[in-house]
């Protein structure tokens, strides 16, 4: 008996011990995962690359030495609750071993954990409050290795977090280098080498930049190529750098379409950068081409930037892989995941030039776009008929109906015509926009998540409702009432399924629309189409409750006044509401469709801008 409940017991505690773990660490102290820094939430990190860097004040230092290290977002980003921060061996950066130690410079906000029995290896959080930049100082220690770097594991909620995001790797003095052709240059405030400007962009090299206009040397966001040839023009330098998890890549193409292109990759591997030429046949993986494409390779991670350099001949004799860098191509950029040095799909779409560029002719300074053109037209197409094509005609048949009764259009009442009129456009709209997404992919996309499927319903929906309406009975038909029930509950569940699918297009990798404002301006737009709606409905029916009200006083002082002898109420004031009433302007609805007009201009506008700059 005594045994079975020792058992009991000791079952219990293991079973405690073991989901602890899992139920998180609000508090901070997860030494238990010091190793892997994965946290153990039951959910799959993030494959998104991070919305938070690191960065050091410092690219060397020596052994006994201090550096301050600091986590923060980006510009933008959401703050984060919790996060794991330790240094490793930047040749080494798997093995699991914590080194140095840490003091802190927020008491409140960070503590110290003993990572692999050794102390303050590690800097935790110590609750789940939002936080946007955490500092605390790294002291080197005496048997460092020769580069360091520094690794954070960011959770910004329990299903949403990253897993050692790689930070700065900073060159121990004294200690024999083992980062031959990694680049070391001087490097500015923001952490980035000095080498790599946007200084005499258009002027003594070509340049291809985003966002455009940015300046790499003090932007840690901005994506940037750079090209010169040489003063003989026999070769072309080459700098390429860029926020990136895994990667960053330049291709040339002579079309704007991925595949059959000269690719040229840029890798992170355990803190090194790998540069190597390549061929993309199609959307298959970079095959590499033959040691010796390329010369003076260099490379390096700062403050989670990849930046890399290297030099290639105009020509390249003995193969077919390589282009020949006099004549013009489109330029790409990309960048994304790699595991083990193996590159993995971007998660963007790529940035390409607008036009084709000659790597050895005069200098330009490039702009581009991640969206093509006729992506982009879809969205505008599908934004005019759902902000102002649908939403005005819907606006016209449910409240315009009678501000203009003896007004006829074509043999019919004016609302009607203006309500057939535009939704007939929107249907048209809608199917030429359907199709522009498959003319560019050549099908059906396998990475389009429910927007495609979506879209779908909403084109079906867009001809049913028409379809059906051929066949409305007439208006003193007992089936009328349940004909515009239907009409009215489809239509109605129609604009809200686009606005739906429009979120859900604006998120895809061919037209992806970054940023607070685009997301603002549709949620405003929504709102602005219900508060419309309701403003006009709430105006309608206002007048008749009055009349009701007015009306049963009326009869109660009648009934109140009444004796009874002869019936006859003509003296009472309730006369005066079955007299004439002067006839309506309906001045508030007029006024009130064209603010909602202008208001649609605003928000169109604003996302049609947005698109652009994609």
């Amino acid at each position: 008996m005594l045994e079975s409940k020792v058992t009991r017991w000791a079952c219990l505690w293991l079973l405690a011990w073991w989901a602890g773990p899992a139920l998180g660490y609000s508090n901070g102290r997860v030494q238990v995962v010091c190793g892997s820094m994965e946290p153990l939430h039951g959910h799959s990190p993030s494959p998104d690359p991070a919305p938070y860097r690191l960065t050091v004040d410092g690219s060397t230092v020596k052994p006994g030495a201090r550096v301050t290290v600091t986590l923060l977002a980006s510009n933008g980003s959401s703050p984060f609750k919790g996060f794991l921060l330790e240094a490793r061996d930047a040749a080494a950066p798997h093995s699991t071993v914590a080194l140095g130690s840490f003091s802190l410079l927020q008491p409140g906000v960070s503590q110290l954990l003993g990572c692999g029995g050794r102390q303050a290896s590690g800097v935790s959080h110590t609750s789940d409050s939002k936080k946007h930049q955490v500092q605390a100082v790294w002291t080197c220690p005496e048997d460092s290795p020769p580069t360091v770097q520094f690794f954070a594991t960011v959770v910004q909620k329990k299903k949403l977090y990253w897993v050692q995001v790689p930070g700065p790797v900073v060159a121990v003095a004294g200690a024999a280098s083992t980062t031959a052709g990694v680049l070391t240059p001087p490097t500015t405030a923001a952490g980035l080498p000095a080498a790599f400007s946007s200084e005499g962009c258009g002027h003594n090299k070509s340049c291809l930049r985003e966002p455009a206009g940015c300046r790499p040397e003090n932007d840690p966001d901005c994506f940037f190529l750079s090209f010169r040839p040489d003063a003989i023009g026999g070769s072309a330098l080459f700098e390429l750098s860029g926020p990136a998890e895994g990667y960053v890549a330049l291709g040339l193409s002579l079309d704007t379409w991925m595949g059959n292109d000269d690719v040229y990759l840029c890798i992170q591997d355990q803190g090194r950068v790998h540069i190597q030429a390549a061929s993309v046949s199609g959307r298959t993986r970079p095959e590499p081409a033959p040691e010796g494409t390329l010369r003076d390779q260099t490379g390096a991670v700062a403050d989670g930037v990849i930046l890399c350099r290297f030099r290639r001949d105009v020509r390249i004799p003995q193969t077919d892989q390589r282009f020949d860098l006099d004549q013009s191509y489109f330029l790409f950029l990309a960048h994304g995941r790699a595991e083990n040095g193996s590159t993995m799909r971007h998660h963007r779409q790529p940035l390409i030039s607008s036009v084709r560029a000659l790597v050895v002719g005069p200098p330009v300074d490039l702009s581009g776009s991640r969206s093509p053109l006729i992506i982009k037209l879809h969205g505008v197409m599908m934004l005019a008929a759902w902000m102002w094509v649908v939403s005005t005609g819907v606006l016209f048949a449910r409240h315009f109906r009678h501000v203009w009764p003896d007004v006829l259009l074509r043999g019919g009442k004016l609302w009607f015509q203006v309500h057939r009129g535009l939704m007939l456009l929107a249907v048209s709209l809608v199917s030429v926009a359907f199709t522009l997404p498959f003319l560019y992919r050549g099908g059906w996309s396998k990475h389009a998540g429910y927007h495609p499927y979506l879209g779908c319903a909403v084109l079906g929906l867009c001809i049913i409702q028409p379809t059906i309406a051929l066949f409305r009975p007439a208006p003193l038909s007992p089936r009328r009432r349940l004909f515009n029930l239907f009409h009215r509950s489809a239509g109605t569940w129609l604009q809200m399924q686009a606005g739906v699918c429009l979120f859900l297009g604006f998120r895809q990798q061919a037209l992806l629309l970054r940023g607070p404002q685009a997301t603002g301006a549709l949620v405003g737009w929504g709102l602005w189409i219900l508060l419309a709606d309701l403003g006009l409905h709430f105006h309608s029916i206002s007048p008749a409750r009055a009349n009701k009200v007015v009306q049963h006083m009326a009869t109660w002082f009648s009934s109140a006044g009444n004796t009874g002898d002869t019936g006859d109420n003509d003296d009472l004031p309730l006369v005066t509401l079955e007299d004439p009433s002067p006839p309506q302007t309906y001045v508030f609805e007029k006024t009130l469709m064209l603010v909602f007009q202008l208001g649609n201009i605003l928000f169109f506008g604003v996302l049609v801008n947005a698109v652009a700059k994609v």
